[in-house]
């Protein structure tokens, strides 16, 4: 019985691949690995795309967590025509807004001063979500911008000169797109190429005959037993890290809201019920706001990304035990 426990377990073992948020940080950030990339992002676009090369790099961030969090991708469409790939996956309370700064940020990083505007490249927000984003039913959500007419409700097109012939351009070809995936969201046997890559996003599994692209690459490249001991366990930590941080952050909106209706009630028996109820809200989200950053703080989280979950500031949180 004993052997049979074993044999399960290295089998299980064997199948196991690295989870893709670690592997954007690390292993794919090799040239050699930038087909996985490729894969990810042509199954999305639904047209085959070439990666010219990463982008981002240390010296242009403004925080040091950022170059793990995010990366900007040069690539080149089914058409020849440069994109820039933006993949985000932290785990921010304000994510939508941040999406809006990433994508302004890369259009601007990616266009020299005194440049002619039609030498702003359309940039795909990619967003890998290992957490709960809002209401919805689906796993994945796509937008984009496109003028509309408000009695008509046609699609405004704009004329473009290029190469000295007028051309006609919907805004769509111009302006950002965004892809939100949802990864906890995904809970299905995969079908397609898409939700196979869904469930690799999720858990890690890559089915042995796969033929999704990206997805055959990563089998070779990210299998968890080739990574050295070192690796396996900074890999492990990372893993539980999240989870805890989840956690965390999950419990305390709950907690945060709990002790502050109740500290709400409380005081507003004495001092006035509506009077009593808003200060005892906000005092209690204060107190909460510190014990979430105090635990972030123990758990080694970056003091940017401390700031953005609880919105205290560098000050307070350098006071915090």
């Amino acid at each position: 019985m004993y052997l049979c426990a074993i044999i399960l377990n290295n089998l299980i073992m064997s199948n196991r691949y690295i989870r893709f948020d670690w592997a954007a940080k690390t292993v794919l950030r090799d040239k050699a690995n930038f087909c996985v990339f490729e894969g990810l992002i042509s199954v999305l676009l639904n047209e085959e795309i070439h990666i010219e090369e990463l982008l981002e790099s240390e010296s242009n961030q403004k925080y040091e967590d950022d170059k793990f969090n995010r990366v900007d991708i040069k690539a080149k469409n089914s058409k020849g025509e440069i994109i820039i790939v933006e993949i985000q996956q932290t785990r921010e309370i304000y994510f939508l807004e941040r999406i809006l700064y990433g994508v302004a940020k890369t259009i601007t990083e990616h266009i020299d001063l005194g440049e002619k505007y039609n030498k702003v490249k359309k940039v795909y927000s990619i967003n890998i979500l290992y957490f709960d984003l809002g209401k919805g039913d689906d796993y994945i959500y796509h937008g984009q911008t496109s003028f509309v007419g408000l009695n008509t409700n046609d699609t405004l097109q704009i004329t473009n000169v290029e190469k000295d012939a007028i051309r006609m351009k919907a805004p769509k070809e111009v302006f950002p797109e965004y892809y939100l995936i949802r990864v906890k969201a995904f809970d299905k046997i995969p079908e397609n190429h898409i939700e196979e890559w869904m469930r690799y996003l999720k858990n890690g599994v890559i089915d042995e005959n796969t033929t999704a692209p990206g997805l055959k690459e990563a089998k070779r490249r990210l299998e968890y037993l080739a990574m050295t001991k070192a690796e396996r366990q900074a890999y492990d930590k990372h893993i539980d890290n999240i989870m805890i941080q989840n956690d965390v952050i999950d419990t305390a909106q709950i907690e945060g809201h709990a002790l502050g209706h109740a500290e709400g009630k409380a005081e507003g028996r004495a001092e006035g019920l509506a009077e009593g109820r808003a200060e005892g809200r906000a005092e209690g989200r204060a107190k909460r706001e510190l014990e979430i950053a105090s635990n972030l703080k123990k758990m080694g989280i970056p003091t940017a990304q401390i700031i953005q979950a609880t919105g205290l500031s560098e000050k307070e949180i350098s006071e915090l035990q």
